[in-house]
């Protein structure tokens, strides 16, 4: 058993990675488990908020994703019958942050950047094909078993990070609840080649289109244009993902005269739940593993980043400073209510509001949405909080 490693993480995502490198920087000696074969081109996640770029930005980081991402400063709300609604620009927040704009860029880009960043650094070991089946803890230590091409094997540590997604198994091994619910309907992601702006002048890069049933988020990333949409429970995932029925969908969400070139379909469940606790002992849950919404507005890659950096600093602390373990208990106090009070609360009501079915209750919507992006004030305090600046902030302030 290996005993030099200060902190094991579960899980090569955004987040995991996240984590590693700023313990790697800070000299704390860490194993990276990933139960993958390789790092996962997952792309879900693909909204690189402000407050992101910025924490990003002190690692080296966000300048390398900016050469792959597209800038994106506006974005639009649009009714699938009444066209475009309202459109907001970042800019306005030049005065909050450094980087005042969304950044569209694949989540997979982001931990490609950080796995060549890590491979500077001796005290790192990223494994792959590394699926953990069993983790004990006791008060001075952590010891991690798990299952490699080549038998099984383990480690001990002295605290242990979970960012091993949504299906934990950290999180399962130690018994945190994740009460929540889970939606009715599936959500697909359809990728096209296909430029939207030629097809619906004026479509923005970033467009939540409303409807009762047919609402749809349409995301412009590098090299594609993303389809986001509501299936009903009853419609298999085989004919989700028919090439008819997807056709049908898109067209009817950006009419055109051909059918669309399909480079990347999929179809998936979608939850809202908050574990009960962030910490238990020396095992930490960050990310997905912590949290999950569902993804209008892009708040789940950004939050769960967000606990990164902050579980990793006062891992930092507790490590290399001194500082009493009781500061990780700070990180469940900071970071677990913004999942709840901020990011499932924005999440659930972007969801309402984009899904709306009462046509008076969409209109005042629609009036609201004029009036605010028609008043600078009231549009600078919107973006504050749909950007997550204001979640960070919030974060920041508890002690």
């Amino acid at each position: 058993m290996s005993n030099d490693t200060q902190v094991v993480i579960v899980g090569a995502g955004p987040v995991g990675c996240v984590v590693a490198l700023i313990l790697a920087r800070a000299g704390v000696a860490v194993r990276l488990l990933e139960a993958e074969p390789k790092l996962v081109q997952d792309m879900r996640g693909s909204t690189f908020h402000p407050p992101t770029l910025d924490m990003l930005d002190e690692l080296g980081i966000t300048p390398k994703l900016i050469e792959q991402g597209r800038v994106t400063p506006t974005f639009q709300y649009r009714d699938l019958d009444d066209g475009l609604i309202a459109e907001f620009d970042l800019t306005l927040l030049k005065d909050d942050t450094a980087h005042p704009y969304r950044l569209q860029c694949e989540q997979f880009k982001l931990t490609r950047v950080i796995a060549e960043m890590l491979a500077a650094y001796p005290h790192v070991e990223l494994l792959f094909d590394a699926r953990v089946v069993a983790i004990t803890q006791t008060d001075s230590q952590t010891v991690v078993e798990y299952d490699t091409p080549s038998g099984p094997e383990n480690i001990a540590c002295k605290y242990l990070v979970g960012c091993d997604g949504s299906r934990s198994t950290v999180r399962k091994s130690q018994n945190f609840g994740f009460p929540g619910f889970t939606y009715d309907e599936h959500f697909v992601t359809v990728s096209v080649s296909e430029d939207i702006s030629q097809i619906v002048p004026g479509m923005d890069d970033v467009s939540y289109i409303s409807h009762p049933t047919e609402w749809c988020a349409l995301i412009h990333v590098p090299q594609s244009w993303r389809f986001l949409f509501p299936v009903q429970a009853e419609i298999s995932h085989q004919d989700s993902l028919a090439e008819g029925y997807l056709q049908q969908r898109m067209k009817r969400i950006a009419a055109y005269g051909a059918d669309y070139s399909i480079t990347h379909r999929t179809i998936y469940s979608v939850n809202q739940r908050v574990a009960e606790t962030y910490r238990r002992g020396r095992v930490l849950l960050a990310g997905d593993a912590a949290h999950v919404n569902n993804p209008l507005g892009g708040m789940g890659m950004n939050g769960g980043i967000h606990d990164g950096i902050n579980v990793a600093e006062k891992l930092v602390a507790v490590l290399n400073e001194g500082a009493s373990d009781d500061l990780l208990d700070k990180y469940d106090r900071q970071r677990r209510p913004i999942a709840i009070e901020f990011v499932q609360t924005q999440s659930i009501r972007n969801k309402e509001m984009i899904e709306e079915a009462d046509p008076a209750v969409r209109r005042q919507r629609q009036d609201d949405l004029r009036a605010v992006a028609g008043d600078r004030q009231r549009s600078i305090e919107m973006l504050l909080q749909t950007s997550m600046i204001n979640a960070v902030r919030q974060s920041r302030s508890i002690e």
